[in-house]
């Protein structure tokens, strides 16, 4: 409904996101539009990618050339908004922008949380790949070939030749490739 305050998704130029949601904070600010546009986002996850043995948090945009704007839509809000530099319009149909359902918000916003749960891992281990356990524990030193990967949890099966070829798995912290 128009005068309520909803999420919208403005289309920018192919990696002008950054630059679009900083010039639209200068365009709220100096036109005073505080009153009704509230946020701008891009919408962003953090990844922990393990590459020779080495790990480290990257942060990827979730939907490239998008900005999310939570704003009262009206004619000052929209004009400001979709005059801004990059930015080449609304999602919606037509001219008129449709905003985003509490449930898609959601979705977006628990995908952004930075936590252990929610953190992805992109390994540079696969199938086949031999692994060594380092952590410390009964497992330290098996080795063997990597049966399966789960980049969801960040686990890793492997087959242990110090057992026999039985399947273990754990977390790839605490494994490194050999």
């Amino acid at each position: 409904m128009p005068g309520d305050r909803q999420w919208y998704v403005v289309q920018t130029y192919a990696s002008y996101e950054k630059r679009v949601e900083a010039d639209l904070r200068q365009r709220i600010a100096a036109m005073n539009m505080q009153d009704k546009i509230f946020n701008v986002l891009v919408p962003t996850e953090t990844r922990v990618v393990i590459k020779d043995g080495k790990s480290k948090e990257v942060t990827r945009k979730l939907y490239p050339s998008y900005v999310m704007v939570e704003m009262i839509l009206d004619e000052q809000s929209w004009y400001a908004v979709r005059h801004t530099p990059g930015v080449t319009g609304f999602i919606g149909a037509g001219t008129h922008p449709i905003p985003l359902s509490q449930d898609e918000v959601d979705r977006i916003m628990n995908g952004m949380k930075k936590d252990e749960e929610n953190l992805k891992v992109e390994l540079d281990l696969k199938p086949g790949d031999t692994v060594r356990v380092i952590a410390e524990g009964e497992m330290k030193g098996f080795t063997g070939p990597v049966v399966e990967v789960n980049m969801n949890k960040g686990r890793v099966k492997f087959k242990s030749e110090v057992l026999g070829g039985a399947v273990l798995e754990t977390d790839y912290k605490a494994l490194e490739k050999i």
